[in-house]
């Protein structure tokens, strides 16, 4: 089976720090509880300083929900290209979507609660995002499914989502080695009763 690549980030550069620091905080007190000063004492410099990388905290807010937006849509693109058949890629696509759940439950939080608090160019620019990502995966339940119509899957689609994106709530009842496989079967199965019973 060909290894699925995972929606993460370089750590190794300040601007990511940021971004990663503000997600923590973001999930825990919320956008508006969240003073600049506090992001950048999360890692290690002074509110002003942030302006060097970001004009404001709505506007990383935006970089941060875009970020993952996209980087969910480049795996998806990538497993799609390196997959071999429409089972295979599916399975790598389940694959790195638990990975991307199990590893950033806080930018689940973030986005389920503050996506409202991005500016609305770029919100519309996370919906495109999100929108193609799950074509993806539409796609390739079509090629499994050809009978199937486009909207069941796309809404099964967004069902499983929902599932794999419990972590945030769900996560802690079990380690990751035991969460991942468990999260895989479930999302297995709801994608083949939804296609199967019609």
């Amino acid at each position: 089976m060909t290894t699925a690549p995972t929606p993460t980030r370089n750590r190794g550069n300040r601007r990511a720090e940021i971004l990663d620091a503000a997600a923590r905080l973001f999930a825990a007190r919320g956008f508006h509880g969240v003073p600049i000063e506090d992001i950048g004492g999360a890692v290690g410099v002074s509110g002003p300083a942030l302006y060097r990388h970001f004009s404001g905290k709505e506007a990383l807010l935006a970089e941060l929900l875009l970020d993952i937006s996209s980087r969910l849509r480049e795996s998806a693109v990538a497993v799609v290209t390196a997959s071999a058949g429409p089972a295979e890629i599916l399975d790598a696509l389940l694959d790195a979507h638990i990975t991307f759940a199990l590893e950033q439950p806080a930018l689940i939080t973030v986005h389920d609660r503050e996506l409202g608090n991005v500016p609305e160019r770029e919100r519309r620019q996370i919906r495109r995002l999100q929108r193609l990502y799950v074509e993806e995966w539409v796609a390739v339940l079509a090629e499994l499914h050809p009978s199937c119509p486009a909207s069941r899957l796309r809404a099964a689609t967004h069902a499983v989502f929902g599932l794999l994106n419990s972590t945030p709530h769900s996560a802690g009842e079990l380690p990751p080695g035991a969460m991942r496989p468990l999260l895989h079967a479930m999302a297995g199965a709801a994608l083949r009763t939804a296609v199967n019973e019609r």
